[in-house]
């Protein structure tokens, strides 16, 4: 149990220290904007990584990684909290419609992503 923990904790501090520099260079890239493009991005890129991931290890039956690379890695780089408090954010600001296009546009993105990222690795696993 404290192996996996560890491995958590590892994963997660790679993940998150990898969300923070992407939510950074976003920010270089394109600057402040309303909808916060950094964690549109990290979760679009992070849900297409997590559907090849466990692809990947389930069809190489490499699921002893899954707490390092999935829970730890994955989910300390794609975290819905930051999208919650955003949205939240949006809608304390009374912009409502931009936090139901991010909402709608964050969830559908990602899902699709995901989706992509099973079908990619199917395919390339075939």
């Amino acid at each position: 149990m404290l192996g996996t923990i560890l491995q958590v904790a590892l994963g997660g501090a790679i993940g998150a220290s990898g969300r923070y520099l992407s939510g950074v260079a976003i920010l270089r890239l394109f600057g402040p904007q309303v909808i916060p493009l950094g964690v549109i991005f990290v979760n679009v890129l992070g849900s297409f990584l997590m559907g090849a991931l466990v692809t990947v290890l389930g069809q190489k039956g490499l699921t002893h990684w899954n707490a390092l690379l999935a829970t730890g890695v994955l989910g300390g780089f794609t975290t819905f909290s930051s999208f919650s408090l955003e949205t939240w954010t949006l809608i304390e600001r009374g912009d409502v419609g931009h936090a139901a296009f991010y909402v709608a546009f964050s969830v559908v993105v990602s899902l699709s992503a995901l989706v992509f990222g099973i079908y990619t690795m199917r395919w390339v696993l075939a």
